[in-house]
């Protein structure tokens, strides 16, 4: 039996295949497809985690209780996990234990393009990387096996590339179900001082087989053409390099990254004329390769940014460009990505916009793509606009901080943020954006929203009630669409000279309306439309934003597309000739 999926999918395939029975994670691309894909399997337990540390920290917790378990996450959230995995890697594992990192070279979808291949490194555990959805799934298994073998976490590397490209995965094989390894209280579970010492020296000897395992397992294999020119190559890298090569060169596969086959490329290297190293990012391979004392070439000729692909590589290192069909030089009008037409942020920021001394600190969202002074990471809006306050109120500056972040990532990182604002008695004005889901990874489940991953009912949080419990004094809960209550409310924020919250509340506009939504917020029924007589020309609603809202530079009017139209008002309320009116669809 096979199927054409996606490595994401894949992973999934494979994870249930070798017996694992907890997955947990937090959505974020190219990550978020691996959990959306478990749930469909029987047997598996998966969750939504608040963020990517505490998702690791229970999956060491089902690990420990003897369960095979898997933590999946996108390269920044194994930021937040580092704390855990450092010491995982002493302490090792009960069941198997893997943790998917999904790197996201080229910044797709992401504030930055870190080189997670770093991390197997610093944390001293083995890494392994797919190059297309067969291995994505054949990997897995092999992971959770090594995983138990020499007690370690393993890390396995995703890239954008491979978890959304699709490929033909055989899935003849069925789940391989696997007892749960009995709980024993064991001195590695607490690793105090003492303990560790004798943890790390495990670990070091761990890394030493690994090395001998690295050069005798199949998953790094040769395969011969060309003498002329060698490639060493992993995960997506190698496509690339095959693609541009072809026959014309000789190839080092690597699949298991790290410890690398040092071995195993020395042999390699002495057969070869020339020998190149691929890699996309950081010259991580190529480092020690060269320590090693191995002559090779890297990023000296393969760009160090961005992601990678076939024209950059034969550009790179052929000085050829691969031939193409002729296209138009015209080129089409370049414009930042915008908020979805009715999104209930706009209203929001259409207000905030107009006020003066005002620094804009935002963290990781949707929200992310209106006008904001700083953005950090996920959490980071109130800390960042906390600490920015507290210098501008020391040096008397004029100058007030927003601090804004959306539902799911005040769930994920932004209540101890808030807690810094409230604990050290800040000026800031915080707000969050609840648009009653997790909207930029496309629509998961989070703490607020009533349900789990599996869009069963759950507990919800109320988030007025936990900044009243952080000691948050001054809350109010507004509709973002309405522009004189956003206005309002915004002087009313900053009116304090403690910490003050506004929370706007509406769903966002792809969102589908659950039964509590309709109830809050009725149905939406409505479009707006221009009346072109009253209309002057003037673009005050283009100014919103707003991409279902057109202007014929011919007849200077406005227009709106009705089949993106939600009817929230916005451009009706900054009409100042009342030419947009509200209708029924």
């Amino acid at each position: 039996m096979k199927q054409l999926l996606t490595g994401n999918e894949a992973v999934a395939r494979g994870a249930w295949e070798a017996g694992v029975l907890y997955a947990s994670g937090y959505p974020g691309t190219p990550s978020t497809e691996i959990l959306e894909n478990l749930i469909k399997y029987s047997g598996v337990y998966s969750e939504w985690a608040p963020n990517e540390k505490v998702a690791l920290e229970s999956v060491i917790g089902a690990s420990f209780a003897g369960a095979r378990s898997l933590a999946a996450m996108k390269h920044v959230g194994l930021n937040v996990a580092a704390d855990p995995l450092f010491t995982l890697s002493y302490t090792g594992v009960n069941g198997g234990l893997v943790i998917i990192s999904a790197d996201d070279p080229g910044l797709h979808s992401s504030q930055d393009e870190q080189d997670n291949r770093h991390y197997a490194r610093s944390a001293r555990v083995a890494m392994l990387e797919p190059s297309d959805s067969q291995e994505a799934k054949d990997f897995m298994k092999t992971a959770f096996a090594l995983s138990e073998k020499y007690d370690m976490p393993i890390l396995y590397r995703m890239t954008t590339r491979v978890c959304h490209s699709k490929s033909i995965v055989d899935i003849s094989e069925g789940r391989t179900e696997m007892p749960l390894i009995p709980y024993e209280k064991k001195d590695k579970f607490n690793p105090i001082p003492e303990i560790s010492k004798k943890l790390h020296s495990k670990v070091e000897r761990n890394i030493k087989a690994l090395e001998e395992y690295s050069n005798s397992t199949e998953l790094n294999y040769i395969e011969w053409g060309s003498k002329k020119t060698g490639i060493i190559a992993a995960g997506a890298a190698f496509q690339y390099a095959k693609e541009v090569f072809g026959d014309n060169a000789s190839y080092l596969k690597l699949g298991f990254t790290y410890p690398l086959p040092m071995e195993k490329i020395k042999g390699f290297a002495k057969e070869v004329d020339e020998l190149i190293v691929v890699e996309e990012l950081d010259p991580v391979m190529e480092i020690e390769i060269k320590a090693a004392g191995i002559k090779c070439t890297g990023k000296d000729k393969i760009p160090r940014e961005g992601e990678l692909n076939p024209d950059i590589l034969r550009e790179a290192l052929l000085s050829t460009k691969h031939q193409t069909i002729d296209v138009s030089d015209i080129q089409t009008a370049k414009r930042p990505p915008v908020l979805c037409a009715g999104c209930p942020h706009r209203g929001f920021f259409q207000e905030l916009g107009k006020l003066k001394d005002i620094i804009t600190v935002s963290d990781i969202g949707c929200y992310g793509l209106a006008p904001k002074d700083i953005a950090i990471c996920m959490g980071g809006g109130f800390s960042v606009a906390h600490g920015a306050q507290k210098v501008f109120s020391l040096s008397e500056s004029s100058k007030r901080c927003v601090g804004i972040m959306g539902d799911s990532t005040f769930f994920h990182s932004g209540m101890t943020s808030m807690l810094e604002a409230v604990y050290n008695n800040s000026s800031v004005l915080l707000v969050v954006l609840d648009n009653r889901i997790t909207g930029m990874t496309g629509h998961q489940q989070n703490p607020g929203s009533g349900f789990n991953l599996k869009e069963e009912p759950t507990n919800l949080t109320n988030i007025e009630e936990v900044a009243k419990a952080l000691g948050v004094k001054h809350i109010r809960v507004i509709n973002p669409l309405d522009l004189k209550e956003v206005h309002e409310t915004l002087q009313w924020g900053l009116s304090f000279t403690d910490p003050a919250l506004i929370i706007t509340r509406y769903p966002c506009a792809l969102k589908k309306y659950s039964t509590a939504d309709k109830s809050e917020f009725g149905v939406l029924q409505s479009i707006c439309r221009v009346d072109a007589e009253k209309c002057i020309g003037c673009k005050a609603c283009v100014k919103t934003g707003c991409p279902a809202i057109l202007f014929d530079s011919t007849t200077k009017k406005a227009s709106i597309d009705t089949t993106q139209c939600t009817g929230c008002t916005v451009c009706a309320q900054v009409c100042p000739k009342n030419a947009i009116i509200k209708e029924e669809r």
